[in-house]
């Protein structure tokens, strides 16, 4: 589809500049004894056009991504390049009886989005733009959007590829963004095989006497494992002071086989162990579930959310899934301070079981970072335990009067929800640990916010086996803090 308009309507030009300084000392893992604290600075630039008449919506984001010092102050052809496209999307308006340029609207509005675009809905828990990474996230997708009589109905899908298939038989896709070089078992360095991934250098993954060892595969969320394709229904109503929304959301994954492939540098003679994306076939994951929010009180002061959402059919590695996750919530704010108690479970696998079927939910495409801690140690990162999470929580927030300053103090208790092992074969203590973390936000004038936190978690023996971390070896007392500014600048 190719979309032109004579620019004769509203044209906006906004730069965003995002910059966080961070102190890592156990951020998303736990770090060996006797590790040092870490330091760093990155940066997002962010451009973003947008154009907006009576039958067309154009938006594009270009965005540069880098930490302060990781190129050269003089660079050159070699160093590469961090530039890209974050957003460009056309929003294609067909029904609009709020616009008297539709002399026929059968909807109250319906339009097609199509490109590279974010998907975000409700809570962002399971679709979502995922902004605390300086990178953010997006889709290549169209969504057909349709409000009509208070309903919001939204039908999206996607559908990904490495090539246009000249000379290529099938469309086999490799679903991750794979380095060019990696080394064999030997050490030594060779060009990646086309269709592959690498697992000698992985994280999680080792090979051993030529056979593959799984540890703990991170969720998709944490891999940059892409999918294939992408279907998903959206629709969300509010009843009153309830909001009720559902979703169904299938996601394919490329099959693939375990594979080696043989390396000779000199008189070395080593292999690359890895997933060779040369299969037909795709494995699909069905999620869906429903989300409530219902508000009440003679001021609106409670509020509440719940959700449920299941998770079958089989997961990107074609094991059959049987996996849950659900969200509880109740929140109080009478006037400046808001008080919030919560519980998060999503279901794992008990490891004292011998079922073959994967228990183990995983959020799909949403920001972690806003549920599971800020230091980002389940379902970002590093991936998730193998035996699930449950997660109760307290939060307290602070509003000044007039919403310049905000501060929140919150308060997480996570444990396993299902059994792991220890190195001799016995269940684990399911507590992994207590983290705090403590924000600040600060608004600096209409352009620019100032942002400030610490995180700290009193973790137990139990996280090293989470993290796949030899045990007694990790430092128990992590602490990470940051300070980010946002400046944003329409012209």
């Amino acid at each position: 589809m190719l979309f032109t308009q004579s620019a004769i309507a509203q044209l906006s030009l906004t730069g965003q500049l995002r910059t966080r300084g961070e102190l890592r000392d156990g951020y998303g893992t736990l770090e060996t004894i006797g590790s040092k604290s870490a330091a760093s600075i990155g940066q997002r630039t962010r451009l973003t056009f947008n154009y907006k008449s009576s039958k067309i919506v154009f938006q594009t984001s270009i965005q540069d991504v880098r930490l302060w010092g990781e190129d050269a102050s003089t660079i050159n052809p070699a160093d590469g390049a961090k530039l890209a496209i974050h957003e460009a999307r056309a929003e294609l308006i067909l029904s609009n009886k709020k616009d008297t340029a539709f002399k026929v609207s059968p909807f109250d509005y319906f339009a097609i989005k199509i490109g590279r675009q974010e998907l975000v809905y409700d809570d962002e828990r399971l679709l979502g733009a995922s902004d605390w990474l300086t990178q953010a996230r997006r889709h290549d997708a169209v969504v057909f959007k349709l409000l009509q009589k208070g309903w919001q109905v939204d039908l999206g899908a996607a559908f990904n590829q490495n090539t246009d298939a000249v000379n290529y038989n099938g469309t086999y896709y490799t679903p991750a963004n794979v380095p060019t070089t990696v080394k064999d078992s030997k050490g030594n360095v060779m060009n990646t095989p086309a269709g592959y991934i690498p697992l000698i250098n992985a994280a999680g993954v080792s090979a051993k006497n030529g056979s593959l060892v799984f540890l703990n595969p991170p969720g998709t969320n944490a891999l940059n494992q892409n999918y294939k394709a992408l279907q998903y229904l959206y629709a969300a109503k509010k009843f009153g002071k309830t909001k009720i929304s559902g979703l169904f959301l299938a996601d394919q994954f490329g099959k693939y086989i375990l594979d080696s492939v043989k390396n000779t540098s000199g008189t070395d003679v080593g292999y690359l162990y890895g997933k060779h994306f040369n299969q037909p076939g795709v494995n699909t994951r069905i999620t869906t579930g429903i989300l409530i929010n219902p508000v009440f009180g003679n001021k609106n002061e409670w509020a509440f959310n719940g959700g449920y959402y299941y998770q079958g059919g089989h997961d990107k590695d074609g094991l059959e899934l049987n996996a849950y996750t659900y969200t509880l919530a109740l929140s109080y704010k009478p006037a400046k301070f808001s008080y919030t108690a919560g519980l998060d479970v999503l279901s794992g696998n008990d490891a004292l079981s011998t079922s073959t079927v994967n228990h183990r939910f995983d959020p799909l495409y949403g920001t972690p970072h806003k549920f599971w801690g800020y230091m980002d140690y389940f379902y970002a990162v590093s991936g998730s335990p193998l035996g699930g999470l449950s997660d109760p929580y307290l939060k307290i927030k602070y509003t000044s009067a007039n919403s310049r300053l905000t501060t929140e103090l919150a308060g997480h208790y996570f444990s396993l929800a299902d059994n792991q092992k220890n190195i001799n074969g016995a269940a684990i203590a399911k507590h992994l640990g207590t983290e705090f973390d403590l924000t600040a936000g600060y608004k600096l004038n209409k352009f620019t916010n100032i942002d400030v936190g610490v995180s700290y978690m009193a973790a137990t023996s139990s996280m090293e086996y989470a993290k796949n971390i030899t045990p007694s070896t990790a430092s128990l007392k992590p602490v990470w803090a940051f300070c980010r500014s946002i400046s944003n600048q329409n012209f």
